[in-house]
């Protein structure tokens, strides 16, 4: 491990428009927070940097939605995100925000100082302009058909189906995803970032000098290299953001791409206002980004490059960014619930976060993507935490309360040479070999980002306590040689307090838990233990041991069984059964095949949608509609509130002649089923289907 004088570690700030879910959890902040509290555990100095990004044209569509102002917005799901961390125990040294006024002035200040070398490019461009919501449309807000592939849903900026990047110029019939219409090409100025000048510098930096990264990072970035870099834009045209500061930039803000990696600035200077500097641009300070797959680029080709530009600022030394976490076999998706919200867990399984822990670093999807399942979940804390690690521990705490009423047993070598102390002694030196090899290998996994190893190795320190017990058996032992079960019995507690130890930067709360048991701090053997990386000595003989308790417990079939209710809610396709006694209106006349043929029958989604004035009974919808969108008025605003709407895929009649009320035109009808209480109730399909799709 290199020597460094100090560590700047960063999250990647979430983004302010939800809650988090475990693939945030698995991706970026568990890894993070792991190899955070192992630095410290080694005594180095270590600011651990994080924060709400809240900026961007999402934040306002989202505020839009929600009929609120977007600081209100921003508020909302900061405070949600910040509470769900700490209830969790991720470490950070600070966790702070975008919309802080030490954040723009520092954003600004780092805008400036690179505006000042003339490296920006100022430049007038037609950009799609959405017409009815009167705003520029950011990439990821304009799909179309992708030239390359012919997928009807690519985003402006990249075909999710084929991979291809694009701009959104290059779409066939492009269109708005926040009002489904067609935009418009508008001119507007913006102020671009020359990433193709960094392309020589960045091949030699990042391509030539951290062949050593994750092949998944490395394998990204050099993709994105070889097909050549274009100049980038750093500036939006919004009312909610980072205004640029320029005299000739009214009503621009700075993009926030560029703005959000700043925030890891900010924060540090917020955290330490006199002493930030030291963290950002002294060469021996090591900084180490943790990200998500998504945002491989940004961290590693855009925001060094403005590092370099503004000429003072130490570069990321690594990004161990994680592939995604999937759910059930299925990807995780917030649009239809399909997520286990980290908020929620804590609620639902409250004293359970190492649990969590545990299972996302086993499955961390280091490398390629991994996939999370309930049953899973149980399995591995019923088998592997309770069944492996709390069984020791407990084993332990029990024998030694029995046998010798809790305290520490005498430290001696076992001494003669009757066969059975000499397998003893054999079985000793095989075990204490096989432990230290097994702390290595963790520190040396937890060095090189290999999470999973790291704590496979941690969990195999009571692997290796459960087999001495096993092959020493003390408890017959006791009936004939008590000598012995104390030397056992002495050096199984070493184990157990190395356990504690070894646990600190995975199983915190089991960590805790263990200290309580030994009834002992362990401040000595927890640095000679990371310092040195091998087995440590740490309870002195007639040492008062605390109470045993169980480290874990058993997750039962009924816990898992409501998850998994859970998940199976938003995606229902068994019908409820009607009640028998509820009176079914009498059928209609009786038409034939050609009547019904004439309905045009569609699914669409709803994009937007508001409450009409002067009516409490109307809702005005945006509906895509798969051929540019339309606007349908439904009276179904005493069953549905516009935010509940939003995102909702419906059925409708798409061929009904337009019809005008209040004012607006109305082009088309919602299907609604009627409930025995009159509650109307949405006909849609059982999955996801693409707008447009026909009913036949």
């Amino acid at each position: 491990m290199t020597d460094f004088k100090r560590y700047t570690i960063t999250a990647a700030l979430p983004y302010a428009n939800g809650p988090l879910h475990i693939g945030h959890i698995a991706g970026a902040y568990l890894p993070a927070d792991t190899y955070v509290r192992y630095l410290r555990l080694r005594g180095e100095d270590v600011v651990f940097i994080c924060g709400s990004d809240e900026h961007g044209v999402a934040i306002t569509l989202g505020a839009r939605k929600e009929g609120v102002e977007p600081r209100a917005f921003v508020d909302k799901y900061h405070g949600l995100m910040k509470k769900a961390f700490e209830d969790f125990g991720i470490s950070f040294n600070i966790y702070s925000r975008t919309s802080n006024p030490v954040h723009y002035e520092t954003a600004q200040e780092f805008f400036k100082k690179i505006y000042d070398q003339d490296l920006f490019i100022e430049e007038t461009s037609d950009q799609y302009f959405d017409e009815q919501e009167g705003i520029f449309l950011a990439d990821r807000y304009i799909i179309g058909t992708c030239p390359n592939c012919g997928n009807p849903n690519a985003y402006g900026d990249q075909c999710e189906k084929c991979g291809t990047s694009l701009s959104p110029k290059q779409l066939i019939s492009p269109r708005s995803t926040v009002s489904g219409n067609t935009p418009v090409l508008k001119p507007t100025k913006h102020w671009y970032f020359p990433l193709n000048k960094f392309e020589d510098w960045l091949k030699e930096w990042l391509i030539e000098g951290h062949k050593d990264w994750k092949t998944n990072v490395y394998g990204q970035c050099k993709s994105w290299l070889d097909q050549g870099l274009q100049p980038r834009s750093i500036t939006r045209d919004l009312d909610w953001g980072i205004p640029v500061p320029l005299p000739d930039a009214k009503g621009k803000v700075l993009y926030v791409w560029f703005d959000a990696p700043i925030g890891y600035i900010s924060a540090t200077k917020e955290l330490k206002p006199n002493d930030w500097e030291k963290y950002w641009k002294d060469p021996e300070t090591r900084l180490i980004h943790f990200i998500g797959k998504d945002n491989i680029v940004f961290h590693c080709i855009i925001f060094p490059s403005m590092l370099k530009a503004a000429g003072d600022y130490i570069l990321p030394d690594n990004v161990p960014a994680n592939e995604f976490l999937n759910l059930e076999g299925d990807k995780l998706s917030t649009s239809r619930n399909h997520a286990v919200w980290l908020h929620e867990y804590l609620q639902d399984l409250p004293g359970r976060r190492d649990e969590l822990r545990y299972v996302l670093t086993s499955i961390s999807p280091e490398t390629k993507d991994a996939d999370f399942t309930w049953k899973d979940y149980q399995q591995k804390v019923n088998s592997e935490m309770v069944a492996i690690l709390g069984n020791f521990v407990n084993r332990v705490m029990v024998l030694v309360w029995k046998y010798f009423d809790g305290k520490v047993p005498s430290e001696h070598e076992l001494q003669g040479t009757d066969d059975r102390r000499k397998r003893i002694l054999s079985l000793y030196n095989q075990a204490h070999t096989d432990l230290n090899k097994s702390v290595k290998e963790m520190t040396d996994a937890l060095k090189n980002f290999r999470f999973r190893e790291a704590q496979f190795q941690m969990l195999n320190l009571a692997r290796i306590g459960n087999k001495l017990l096993a092959d020493t058996e003390p408890w017959k032992l006791a009936k004939e040689d008590m000598e012995a079960v104390g030397c056992i019995l002495n050096y199984a507690l070493t184990v157990v307090g190395n356990i504690a130890l070894a646990c600190e930067p995975f199983l915190p709360d089991g960590a805790a838990s263990i200290r309580r048991q030994l009834n002992s701090e362990l401040e000595q053997g927890r640095k000679d233990f990371w310092k040195k990386e091998e087995l440590v000595h740490i309870v002195p003989p007639q040492h008062q041991l605390g109470k045993a308790e169980l480290l874990y417990r058993n997750v039962e079939d009924a816990e898992i069984e409501k998850q998994v209710e859970r998940l199976k809610k938003p995606q229902q396709t068994v019908a409820p059964v009607a009640s028998e006694d509820v009176p079914v209106k009498p059928l209609k006349p009786e038409i034939v095949f050609d009547d019904f043929s004439k309905l045009d029958i569609r699914v669409g989604t709803v994009t937007a949608a508001e409450k009409m004035e002067k009516s409490n009974k109307l809702l005005k919808l945006r509906v895509d509609d798969g051929l540019g969108g339309r606007t349908i008025l439904s009276g179904i605003a005493l069953h549905y509130t516009p935010e509940e709407m939003v995102g909702k895929q419906v059925t409708f009649i798409a061929n009904l002649a337009p019809r005008k009320m209040m004012g607006i035109e109305s082009q088309g009808m919602i299907l609604m089923a009627e409930d025995k209480d009159g509650k109307l109730k949405l006909v849609q399909p059982t999955d996801i289907v693409s707008p447009g799709s026909t009913v036949s």
